[in-house]
């Protein structure tokens, strides 16, 4: 038997500071309007020195709950998607899991970059849908600032600090109609964390060579995300004999401007009926679309029975898309 899937509760966390252009200004050669008008970006949220992907994860995750009218114990599986976890292991979804409470649950992380919450979501229904499981709670985390080169001016002005989360449980009705991912390995060295693991472990010199921070060819992965943001929409509504005209709203990921701009228009939908949140958290990596989702939500923005598409690109080279059902 094949249950229906559906998003039943969702919630958001995101740090106080509030890192501008203007503050940028003070620290690169750089300036507002320079940014504003090659990213679309104006200011972006920056956690403290004390703050984890974990504590805004779990932050995130009890308000999700809280939402969808389940208890903690309820909960069978999390799945963190992030590239800043709290550490290379355990699992930042194995934290969660014991601050929240949620004693029956499995935890793992997803490591997709800017499409990891894509692909969590993906995972999460497929439990779903087989019976495996009731209620999955799935988190965009990422704490981009720990791994942001603030000496890099092409770089430091894109990143920003939040979390997103949602429950996924079966439905009465179909609430995550399809499903799309993909990747396309040969441009992993366009968009890279080069220090840190098996390949190149920490040491003096990576830390003196400043390999710790990301590195970005920025036009070749903009080159890319043109691409593969209406590719993964078009090949998901392929799968599911489905056309652009069933599609209500967009979610996209929040990378720059000019991108969700180009991926609208070849995707034939109006930019009032796309999710926007990048001037005001910039890129926040798979935190972007779920954060989005809820800024939308609140706003009104999206009603019960809305199709909506969350559609996305990262590291990797990583691209996906999800059509739900919005039932909440």
């Amino acid at each position: 038997m094949k249950y229906n899937a559906g998003i039943t509760g969702i919630g958001i966390s995101l740090p106080n500071n509030v890192l501008t252009n203007k503050d940028l200004e003070n620290m690169v050669e750089t300036s507002d309007e320079w940014i504003v008008t090659r990213t679309g970006i104006k200011e972006r949220r920056i956690a403290d020195k004390d703050t984890a992907a974990s504590d805004i994860s779990s932050e995130a995750a009890k308000k999700a709950i809280e939402m969808a009218n389940i208890d903690s114990k309820d909960v069978d599986l999390i799945i963190v998607a992030t590239v800043t976890p709290d550490m290379m292991y355990p699992s930042t979804a194995a934290i969660v899991q014991n601050n929240i409470g949620a004693i029956n649950a499995a935890a793992f992380d997803v490591s997709a970059g800017c499409t990891g919450f894509i692909y969590a979501v993906t995972i999460a229904k497929q439990f779903i849908e087989t019976g495996f499981y009731r209620n999955i709670v799935v988190i965009g985390c990422d704490i981009l600032s720990r791994v942001t080169d603030f000496t890099d001016r092409n770089t430091c002005v894109l990143f920003g600090d939040g979390c997103g989360a949602v429950v996924i449980s079966r439905t009465e009705e179909d609430g995550i109609i399809g499903e799309f991912i993909m990747a396309n390995g040969a441009g992993g060295n366009f968009l890279t964390l080069p220090a840190g693991g098996s390949r190149m472990p920490s040491s003096f010199e990576t830390v003196e060579k400043r390999l710790h921070y990301t590195s970005m060819n920025g036009p070749e992965v903009f080159k890319f995300a043109v691409k593969a943001m209406p590719e993964a929409a078009i090949k998901l509504l392929e799968k599911y004999n489905l056309n652009l005209s069933d599609i209500d709203y967009l979610i996209p990921h929040q990378a720059n401007i000019r991108i969700i701009e180009s991926a609208a228009k070849r995707l034939g939908i109006s930019m009032d009926k796309v999710g926007i949140t990048l001037d005001r958290y910039g890129n926040m990596s798979s935190a972007s679309i779920p954060v989005t989702l809820y800024d939308s939500f609140i706003r009104s923005e999206i009603k019960q029975g809305d199709n909506i598409l969350l559609v996305g690109f990262g590291a990797g080279l990583t691209y996906g898309a999800v059509l739900i059902k919005w039932i909440i």
